[in-house]
């Protein structure tokens, strides 16, 4: 649970099918969450974001995805103060050391390096819910 006491809604854009999948599963059975949406590209990204019913509490964002990388759809949603309180999390294969510190700077809440992995997956998300920064190399 969230620290409000309710399920969070968490939206994760990723254009790897088989990324996709290996989080659906680890959110929605292994870890029993209803509220996630997915999103394969991030055409459309913040028309398709404020079209959602919820606000979401999480973004897991693809560094990689087009036609906007993770940067810009972090540049999108900090300008907008609806998503102010959302923790929004990178997430990545080709990452190095300085690549962090990057991801950071611009406001990034954490990083979660793929391929996501079960076994440490839950853990790191319970984390991201308490509010705690979360930045996982595999």
């Amino acid at each position: 649970m969230y620290s409000n006491g309710k399920e969070p809604s968490i939206l994760y854009v990723e254009d790897d099918p088989m990324s996709r999948e290996v989080v659906e599963l680890i959110l929605r059975d292994l870890m029993g969450f209803k509220d996630v949406v997915y999103f394969s590209d991030s055409v459309n990204f913040m028309e398709r974001v404020t079209a959602l019913p919820k606000v979401p509490d999480v973004f897991f964002l693809d560094v990689q995805v087009q036609p906007y990388n993770g940067y810009e759809m972090l540049k999108m949603l900090h300008a907008d103060e609806t998503y102010k309180s959302s923790q929004i999390i990178a997430m990545t294969a080709s990452v190095m050391a300085t690549d962090v510190e990057q991801l950071r700077e611009v406001g990034f809440n954490g990083l979660i390096g793929k391929p996501v992995r079960q076994k440490i997956f839950p853990k790191l998300f319970e984390q991201i819910l308490a509010g705690e920064p979360v930045w996982f190399l595999p």
